[in-house]
C-alpha cells in the first residue's frame, strides 16, 4: 500500500490526496468506500448518544442506568465509524488509522463534556436537572411527613377536624368537638297602648305614633310602656 505524504491536520491536501487515491484505478482500494460510511456512521451514533445524554441528565425522561446502558451500546459503534473513517483517511495505514481515531475521540468526548456542563450552567440557571428535582422533593416530602400536623377550624368555629400528632413513635388520631352556645336576642313586639282623650287602643310605632282615633300625639309615658317586654 502506498504511504500517504500528508498528515491529518493538513485537511485540504490529505482529502484532495485521499480523492485521487480512489480515482486512480491503478492503485488498489477505493478509500471513499469506507471513509464516507464510516463518517457518517461516526456521526450518527454521536447524534444518538447526544440525545440520549440529554434526555437523561438535563430533561430526565429516561432512568440513569437505562441512559447509561444506551450510551455504553452506542459507544462502540461511534468509535468504530470513526475508525473506519480514519482507515479511509490515512490511505489504509493501520497504525495511523489507530492514532487518528484515539485522538477524534477524545477530543469528541471532551468537547461533549464541556458544551454539557456550560448548558446545564447556562441553560438550567443552577437548578438541578428535572431527574435531580424529582429526587429532592421526594426526600423533602419524606421528611415533612414526620413533623406534627394539626389541621382543624379556627378557635371561633363549633368543631375542630382530627388532631394528627406524629413522631418515632408512630401516629395518633384524636378527633376533638368543641360545643359553642351562643344567645341570639329576639326582637320584642311593642305593646298596644289606650289614647288618654279618646280611650282608643293602638301601637303606638304603628301609627307614627299618633291616636288614630283622635288625632292626638302619643304621651313620652306611653311610648316608653308599649317599648317595655310583655310581663
Amino acid at each position: 500500500m502506498p504511504q500517504s505524504q500528508y498528515r491529518a491536520r493538513q485537511v485540504g491536501a490529505k482529502t484532495h490526496e485521499v480523492i485521487e487515491y480512489d480515482r486512480d484505478k491503478t492503485k488498489p482500494g477505493k478509500p471513499l468506500h469506507i471513509l464516507v460510511p464510516g463518517g457518517l456512521a461516526a456521526l450518527g451514533a454521536l447524534a444518538v448518544i447526544l440525545l440520549v445524554v440529554y434526555l437523561t441528565w438535563f430533561e430526565g425522561q429516561l432512568e440513569q442506568g437505562t441512559g447509561a446502558l444506551l450510551v455504553a451500546i452506542l459507544f462502540p459503534f461511534y468509535v468504530g465509524g470513526v475508525f473506519l473513517f480514519s482507515y479511509g483517511y490515512e490511505l489504509y495505514n493501520v497504525p495511523r488509522a489507530i492514532r487518528l481515531t484515539a485522538i477524534i475521540v477524545f477530543l469528541t468526548v471532551a468537547a461533549v463534556v464541556i458544551v454539557a456542563v456550560l448548558f446545564f450552567v447556562l441553560a438550567g440557571g443552577g437548578k438541578l436537572p428535572e431527574g435531580s428535582r424529582k429526587k429532592s422533593s421526594g426526600g423533602s416530602k419524606a421528611k415533612a411527613s414526620s413533623a406534627p400536623t394539626v389541621s382543624g377550624t379556627s378557635s371561633s368555629g363549633a368543631n375542630w377536624g382530627p388532631i394528627i400528632i406524629g413522631g418515632t413513635g408512630g401516629t395518633r388520631t384524636r378527633e376533638v368537638t368543641r360545643e359553642v352556645v351562643r344567645e341570639v336576642e329576639v326582637p320584642i313586639a311593642p305593646k298596644p297602648v289606650n289614647c288618654p282623650f279618646c280611650n282608643r287602643s293602638y301601637v303606638p310605632a304603628e301609627e307614627n305614633y299618633t291616636c288614630p282615633g283622635c288625632g292626638a300625639a302619643t304621651p313620652e309615658e306611653l311610648i316608653v310602656q308599649s317599648q317595655e317586654p310583655k310581663g
